[in-house]
């Protein structure tokens, strides 16, 4: 059996779900507007189907649930990072943020997996321990650590 359902992730915004949706489809590549109700707004951050709800002001956003990048290099790092804390965003640990509408994000380079997933595991918790010190991951400080330096 072939199910006929899709998948979206459902965000809930108190009445700015489409200001939201419209800032992180500029951000990110392959992302886009699907639809614009007063309620409900459908789009795509780099193909993953979102919604954002206008559902009013009885929830707001928790850490418990957050939206993952994985960055290419530092540049795109600190491309995102930026722009999500701008405006009254706020910087997290160890690759963690909020934007200003208070969606948890983890920008997180691609090399840090590598970094910490290494066989060699007196580097990779050198690696890690750079990591717990940081906001925002700086991958020239990660690879300084792995490599002892």
């Amino acid at each position: 059996m072939t199910p006929s359902s899709s998948v979206a992730v459902c965000l809930w915004y108190d009445s700015n779900a489409e200001e939201a949706a419209r800032f992180y489809t500029s951000l990110l590549p392959n992302s886009a507007i699907l639809s614009v109700s007063p309620v409900m707004v459908t789009f795509t951050l780099d193909g993953v189907p979102f919604q954002a709800l206008n559902g009013g002001p009885q929830f707001k956003p928790t850490e418990a649930a957050s939206i993952a990048v994985t960055t290419k290099d530092q540049q795109e790092t600190d491309y995102l990072w930026s722009a999500l804390t701008a405006d009254g965003g706020e910087e997290g640990q160890c690759a963690w943020l909020k934007d200003r509408f208070g969606v948890s994000w983890q920008i997180v380079p691609q090399i840090l997996s590598k970094l910490l997933g290494s066989p060699d595991r007196q580097a990779a918790n050198r690696a890690t321990q750079a990591m717990l010190q940081m906001s925002k991951i700086d991958i020239e400080t990660l690879e300084s650590a792995f490599n002892g330096a």
